[in-house]
This record gives structure tokens, C-alpha cells and sequence, in this order.
């Protein structure tokens, strides 16, 4: 209770004291601050964290949007599937954490204007009003939120993004889902070097299952299952963020398939039956994926405007039942260079032959092809996407905060293997479970 937590603050700190998180406690008394038990809310249970406590939330309906502003705090739910933080339309972000240290796990944010869970140094962001697109932030100077976790969170039905990093660095998201995004589940923006790590999540009924947005330099985006959004995957420039061009992405073991789903937001630019998209990237690595039965293209190679995509290797991925597996087009006269492929089980590419005249290693400009493409479908409301299934939770929710490291372990792309063909089987949603 609130009176066991105040106890703990040094003689001589009141009650307002312990409140404002301004005592002082002897070393190592972290504590577990329990909503509703010993705060009503889950904003007033963070407004009396201190860092390394645990802010533990018991099943509920909560809304609030809860803001996250002091480091080395654990925000974590009882339940994965019960704890639910929904914005009833009404609000643009469910959890924004601006602090380094902070884990969010174990819980589920819904029904948010745009965002279920932001991680962001940007104070344009955490106000939830950085732009028309949702991450253009004018003339502000890119500042850097470093060290965070989201982990085992269900993100749904939110109007951009499920679970967006944006201007942050240091970090995994991992073991999360998000359906019903009317951009992107997951969405890793305006960061160099990110070391960021993207790891055994699962995205469906999403416009786009993951995004990239001049996310450069150590980003990995390694085991996961995007399978039935409109787009599955996607790494690329955009001159609504800082930090172009877009490089150094590795994209490993997942599992890319079935990105034609009908029941899905209709993102403004149209994208439609693609697994990969690589959109003015630049020197990322496509390796050991299984991209499967997605009725546009496999993967597609393409320019941003002004800006070219240059030295994309795409190396040992498994390419089945895709209306073209690999399709490079340049519809202006940006074109790339050095763009390749090596080891890959593919069948058609566009232009014809692609695996011998772009063979690794490749220094000439890329060549340009054309294929036919199916018509997308008109989308449906984000608010009007399937509920999730249930998924599975946090190991031990009773154990005390989680110690998010100053930097991630990144993992080698080596150990990732290829995604077995049985996930596959069904549409289950089995995990592709990254390795390292």
C-alpha cells in the first residue's frame, strides 16, 4: 500500500516527498508499486516510481495514456491478455516512454489515434502531435532516447502505429504483436547508429507489417512472422524524417508471407501484395528469409525520388509462390548500383535473369524491369480489424524490474536459420524464433 511505500523514504521526507518520487531511499530498496492497490492509476503509480522500481498493473480496463518520464522504470501487467490500455479514440498514444531504462511488458494498448507504444527522444513526438504524417517534426534538432525494452505487448487497433521507436536508439522490441495498425505494427524511425534489435514478433492485419524509416546501422530485424497484412516488410528513405539515407539494415530468418489481406487499413500510398519492400535503402542485408505467397512480388528493389538504392544483398532466402519473387523497378531515373543477389531458391524475377546479371558482387547500375500487378482492395477502418488472439505472456510477472542494458547484445545474423516451410501450415500463428 501507498503508507508500506512511503515508509521506505528516509525519516525527514513526507508524504509529498514519496509521492513526487523527490525522497531519497537507502540503497537498493527498490520497490513493486501495484495499481490499483497502491495507486489508482498506472500515471500515479509512475508518478511514484523511482528508478529500478516495478510498476505492476493488475487486470483492468485503464484509460489513461501513461507517459513514462523517469529512467529505469518497469511498467508490466499481471496479464498479457487482461490488462489493457485503451484510448477509446480519444487520445493519440497509450504508453510514451521518454526515459532510458524503460521496460513495457506484458500488457495490451488499443485503440489509440495514432500510437499504441512510442519510445521516443523526440518532444514533438511525445506530445502526439509531431506532424500530419505522424512523424514529420519540422526544424526540431534529433535527440536520441537511448536503452529501452517493449516486450510480450499486444498492440491493436491503433491509428499509425502499434509499437513505434522513433528518434531512439539501444533497444529491443521483442516477443510483442500488433494487428490493426493503420500504417505499421511495428515501426522503427529516424535513428543512426539504431542498434536496435527487432526480434520473434508477430504482425498481421497491418498496412504494413514492419517499417524502416531511415533506420541505419546496426538494425536488426531478425525471426519474425509478418504474414497477412497488405505489406509485410519494408526498409526505406523518406524526406519526412532526419537522418537520410536509409543503410545498414539486416533482415534474417523471417518468416514474409501472404502480405495481400483484404480485412486490413488501406495505407495512403497504396502498397498491396509485397513481402520486402526496399524503398532508397541502402547496404542492407536480406539473408535466409522464407518469403512465401505474396501476389505482388517477393521482395522489391526500388528508388525514393532523388534518392537510389545501392549495395542491397540479398543472399540464401526461399522464395515460393510469389506473383514475381524479385522485382527491381526504377519508374524514374533514380536508379541503384551494386544491388545483388547470391544463393537464393527463387523462380521468376523481373527483369528476366536477375541471379546471373546481378550475381554478388555487383557494381553497375541496376537494371529496371516491369510485371504485372494485382489491383489492391479498398481497406477497412483500423477500428474494424479482427481482434488478436490470445498470445503468450511475460515468464514471471512477480519478479522485480527488468534491467534494460545501456546497449543490446545484437545478434549474429549466422546462428539465424531459415524459417521452417511448416509454419506455413494453416495460418497458425506459430513463432519464427530467431537464434543469437
Amino acid at each position: 500500500m501507498i503508507v508500506a511505500l512511503q515508509a521506505l523514504v528516509v525519516a525527514g521526507c513526507g508524504a509529498d516527498d514519496a509521492g513526487s518520487g523527490n525522497g531519497t531511499r537507502p540503497a537498493g530498496a527498490n520497490v513493486t508499486i501495484r495499481v490499483p492497490a497502491d495507486a489508482p492509476t498506472i500515471s500515479a503509480a509512475v508518478s511514484l516510481a523511482q528508478p529500478g522500481d516495478l510498476v505492476l498493473v493488475a487486470p483492468g480496463e485503464y484509460h489513461e495514456s501513461v507517459k513514462v518520464d523517469k529512467a529505469q522504470i518497469t511498467l508490466r501487467g499481471e496479464s498479457r491478455e487482461t490488462v489493457v490500455i485503451d484510448g477509446r479514440l480519444r487520445q493519440p498514444n497509450g504508453v510514451v516512454v521518454t526515459a532510458p531504462g524503460v521496460a513495457v511488458e506484458n500488457l495490451t494498448v488499443r485503440n489509440n489515434t495514432q500510437n499504441g507504444v512510442l519510445v521516443t527522444g523526440s518532444a514533438k513526438a511525445a506530445t502526439g502531435t509531431p506532424g500530419q504524417g505522424g512523424y514529420d517534426t519540422g526544424d526540431e534538432p534529433v535527440t536520441f532516447l537511448r536503452s529501452f525494452l517493449v516486450s510480450h505487448v499486444t498492440a491493436t487497433r491503433n491509428g499509425l502505429y502499434g509499437i513505434y521507436a522513433f528518434s531512439a536508439q539501444d533497444g529491443v522490441i521483442e516477443h510483442s504483436y500488433a494487428s490493426g495498425s493503420a500504417d505499421s505494427g511495428i515501426y522503427v524511425g529516424q535513428c543512426k547508429p539504431c542498434r536496435i534489435v527487432v526480434r520473434d514478433n508477430i504482425a498481421e492485419l497491418n498496412a504494413v507489417g514492419y517499417e524502416g524509416t531511415n533506420a541505419s546501422g546496426d538494425m536488426y530485424v531478425v525471426g519474425n512472422r509478418f504474414v497477412g497484412n497488405r505489406v509485410g516488410l519494408t526498409t526505406n528513405s523518406d524526406h519526412q524524417e532526419k537522418l537520410l539515407p536509409q543503410q545498414g539494415s539486416h533482415v534474417v530468418g523471417n518468416l514474409i508471407a501472404a502480405n495481400q489481406q483484404a480485412s486490413t487499413p488501406e495505407q495512403a500510398d497504396g502498397g498491396w501484395g509485397i513481402g520486402v519492400g526496399i524503398d532508397g535503402g541502402s547496404d542492407n542485408q536480406v539473408v535466409r528469409n522464407r518469403i512465401d505467397g505474396n501476389a505482388n512480388a517477393g521482395l522489391v528493389v526500388t528508388a525514393t525520388a532523388d534518392i537510389p538504392p545501392n549495395g542491397n544483398q540479398i543472399v540464401d532466402n526461399t522464395f515460393t509462390a510469389n506473383g514475381v519473387d524479385v522485382g527491381w523497378t526504377f519508374p524514374t531515373a533514380t536508379q541503384g548500383r551494386g544491388n545483388c543477389l547470391r544463393g537464393n531458391d527463387l523462380a521468376t524475377t523481373a527483369p528476366a535473369q536477375l541471379a546471373t546479371t546481378a550475381a554478388c558482387p555487383a557494381a553497375d547500375q541496376s537494371p529496371s524491369g516491369t510485371w504485372a500487378s494485382p489491383k489492391p482492395p479498398r481497406g477497412i477502418p483500423f477500428t474494424e480489424v479482427a481482434a488478436p488472439a490470445a498470445q503468450p505472456g511475460f515468464p514471471n510477472t512477480t519478479t522485480g524490474a527488468t534491467a534494460v542494458p545501456a546497449v543490446p547484445a545484437l545478434p549474429d545474423p549466422a546462428k539465424i536459420p531459415l524459417p521452417s516451410a511448416s509454419l506455413l501450415a494453416g495460418g497458425a500463428l506459430v513463432r519464427a524464433t530467431a537464434s543469437g
